[in-house]
């Protein structure tokens, strides 16, 4: 298993990691889950669910091995009248919290996670309540390792990374849903009509946040990596292409500043499914071909970090490379972090001897030698 840092909080975690959607299927067995994700080494769990029957049974079969998991767990996310509700209110917020770490029998939540922020307003009440400020005070307690928010809206999100509190960032990341601008009604994502286009593009504020979460070291945990399954179904995708699950899991985690994606399995053999992923082969994670398969949809001269350019003869890390300088070119002056990512890289834009066979892989015609050339000019070397 590859592990990723999460640079704001100094915390490793698993490239995959676990959903609790499946937690509550009557036959899965917690035990047995745990059991394959530690000697698979997936050390992050993603608990948005309040079912404290749930909660309860994950605490039993978290003991004696509490300290190998990182938890992601929800703030505002409470049990009401027998049904999950989201809540704004503080005292509710506060109660649900202690219930969490009382039935996980936990005096500690890694992740603090701030549930389902769509909207601006939202995110106003948010901090008008006290909510933000109530993380803030877990954080400096102990109680919680990291504040994190939740959200589907791009641009929410981004004013979210942007006060300087979040450290994790949990967001809807797919190949469809990157084409989608930002929009409070998160139905909308998986409304077919806003696919119906002559022309599809990738979401610039989607790009935006993204490379604002690697400049600012804030680490992304992906949720809806499959769109609720609908990616892997032709028939179902609003590309109308299907994908597979390497393929969906690969794109997620070539975007930048992602760490972990929360894999919600219904069922072991779908957990295990996710988990092949890290013996896949290069071509079984290639999404490139598919791309160039979907209808409507424009990647042309958009480099999507897919590989495809490799190798090059001086041994370039071409789309770190590009990465790199698209993080850079989103800033008015070059971001320290992003100038460190790029000095440790083993070889520079520099060496580009501009034979041009790169442009000649790439599926989406970037005009990867100018991108070397403007790399130079912005790093130096």
């Amino acid at each position: 298993m590859k592990m990723r840092k999460i640079e704001r909080c100094n915390m490793i975690v698993s490239e995959i990691g676990l959903g609790c959607e499946g937690f509550h299927e009557a036959d899965m067995d917690l035990y047995q889950l745990l059991d394959i994700a530690e000697t698979s080494g997936v050390n992050c769990i993603d608990l948005y669910s309040p079912d404290p029957i749930m909660r309860k049974r994950l605490g039993e079969a978290l003991k004696g091995r509490r300290e190998k998991f990182i938890i992601q767990g929800h703030l505002c996310s409470v049990w009401k009248n027998n049904q999950y509700e989201r809540t704004r209110n503080l005292e509710e917020t506060k109660a649900g919290f202690e219930e969490m770490k009382q039935l996980l029998q936990t005096d500690y939540i890694d992740i603090g996670m701030i549930h389902y922020v769509d909207a601006i307003k939202d995110l106003e009440t948010v901090i008008a309540n006290g909510i933000l400020d109530y993380a803030k005070v877990l954080k400096a307690n102990g109680e919680i390792k990291a504040i994190g928010i939740s959200s589907h809206n791009p641009q929410v999100a981004l004013k979210a990374v942007e006060t300087g509190d979040i450290d994790v960032l949990m967001f809807s990341v797919n190949p469809c849903y990157d084409l989608m601008p930002a929009n409070e009604d998160v139905e909308e994502l998986w409304n077919d009509a806003n696919y119906d286009k002559d022309e599809l593009q990738m979401d610039k504020d989607r790009e935006r946040l993204y490379e604002t979460c690697q400049k600012l070291g804030v680490g992304i945990t992906v949720m809806k990596a499959f769109a609720g399954g609908d990616l892997l179904d032709a028939s179902l995708s609003p590309t109308k292409v299907a994908l597979t699950i390497p393929q969906c899991l690969h794109y997620a985690l070539t975007r930048p500043g992602v760490v972990s994606i929360m894999a919600g399995s219904h069922s072991i053999k779908e957990f295990l499914d996710c988990l092949a992923y890290e013996q896949a082969s290069d071509e079984e994670k290639d999404y490139a071909k598919a791309f160039a398969q979907m209808p409507k949809v424009n990647w042309e001269g958009h480099c999507m970090y897919c590989g495809h350019c490799a190798p090059c003869p001086k041994a370039i890390d071409i789309a770190s490379v590009t990465k790199f300088l698209n993080l850079a070119k989103a800033q008015k002056e070059l971001p320290e972090t992003v100038r460190e990512h790029y000095a440790v890289l083993e070889h520079y834009a520099s060496e580009c001897i501009q034979c041009g066979a790169c442009e000649t892989r790439c599926p989406f015609h970037v005009s990867i030698r100018e991108n070397m050339k403007e790399a130079v000019k912005i790093f130096g070397k």
